[in-house]
């Protein structure tokens, strides 16, 4: 039986991921500073080992940015694959205030090297593990996101480099840091640049959601006729991407040779105004919106997918309203 690392663990997408490795059959470790808030309770509340049936097989509640934390957990498992999640992050709000710059630089970078050093130095592996990290769309040059009718998330626009936020230029060093080991100490390593992933089991109410789960909130707070607000002009576009279209990206590209960095994204580009709409028409309610100031990051950025479809045979295809369906039922039952 393999087993899987999941740096992470207790996010959202890490969450989801714990889940599909289980179904695939893996011995799955989970380690995050927090247990998910979403999964049923594993009946202790002490750090130690933990264990869910359909979730993990163990689950450890630790600092990922504590050197001798990290190498325990590669020294006690061995794993043959990693997927490195963990980071310091949050939506608009938690990333463009400024006010958490250095934590998010520094937390992150702290795990990264942590994660690729426990593995370098590490004597026990019978075989090199496969090291998966997600980066970000954050880390593109903000002027190829200028135009929100035209942005350029291409994977070769990367340099000249300029991301809008410290939280990107620490993904994209991230993405330089696991590329120097790979060459330098020969890991095997698969990076994806996630654009925007939802769905349910996430942030909602707590000032880092994305959103998708922000403007279904309001949609919901608002009620029929009611007034949700928008950051800015709402004509800056994004493209959202389901978590289940997210974790076929991914474990297509761990199954894959492709050591490119690649979009893991939706193609279907929407502005913040009629994602409002489109949440509002999927809940049935006839809403006003207002805009107010709020950070608001470029004005538009959409997963460019001619590359992902190239290397690994496959590209998102599920509709943003499939997806924002699922997320409103679950929202609905969480206020209630």
């Amino acid at each position: 039986m393999k087993v899987a690392l999941v740096c992470g663990a207790g996010g959202f997408i890490g969450g989801h991921l714990c889940k599909r490795l289980k179904s695939e059959g893996y011995y799955v470790v989970g380690v995050d500073l927090k247990y998910n808030e979403y999964w049923p309770d594993a009946g202790e509340d002490s750090i130690g080992d933990m264990t869910l049936d359909g979730y993990y097989d163990k689950f450890y509640i630790a600092d990922l940015r504590e050197t001798e934390t990290v190498r325990n957990l590669i020294h006690k498992f061995s794993p043959q694959e990693i997927y490195q999640l963990a980071a310091d992050m949050g939506g608009a709000g938690y990333i463009f205030s400024g006010d958490h710059d250095a934590d998010v630089m520094h937390n992150s970078c702290m795990i990264n090297l942590n994660v690729l050093d426990a593995v370098a130095h590490h004597s026990g592996f019978e075989c090199q593990p496969l090291i998966f990290y997600s980066s970000s769309a954050c880390m593109y040059p903000e002027h190829n996101q200028l135009d929100p009718d035209n942005p350029n998330c291409e994977e070769s626009s990367a340099y000249p480099a300029n991301p809008d936020s410290e939280y990107g230029w620490e993904k994209l060093f991230s993405e330089r840091l696991y590329h120097s080991y790979m060459r330098n100490y020969g890991l095997k390593v698969r990076i994806a640049r996630f654009h925007n992933v939802f769905g349910p089991e996430g942030s909602w109410n707590n000032g880092k959601e994305k959103s998708p789960a922000a403007i279904t909130r309001k949609v919901l707070e608002a009620g029929v006729g009611g007034d949700v607000e928008i950051w800015g002009d709402g004509e800056q576009t994004r493209s959202f991407l389901y978590i289940d279209e997210c974790l076929d990206g991914v474990r297509k590209l761990m199954q894959s040779e492709c050591t490119d960095v690649l979009n893991i994204g939706s193609d279907e580009m929407i502005s913040i105004n009629n994602l409002a709409r489109l949440a509002a028409d999927i809940v049935g309610y006839e809403v006003n919106l207002t805009h107010v100031d709020g950070p608001l990051g470029v004005r538009g950025r959409c997963s460019h997918n001619d590359m992902i479809e190239n290397k690994l045979d496959w590209r998102p295809s599920r509709p943003l309203r499939e997806g924002l369906e699922k997320l409103s039922t679950w929202i609905r039952e969480q206020m209630l």
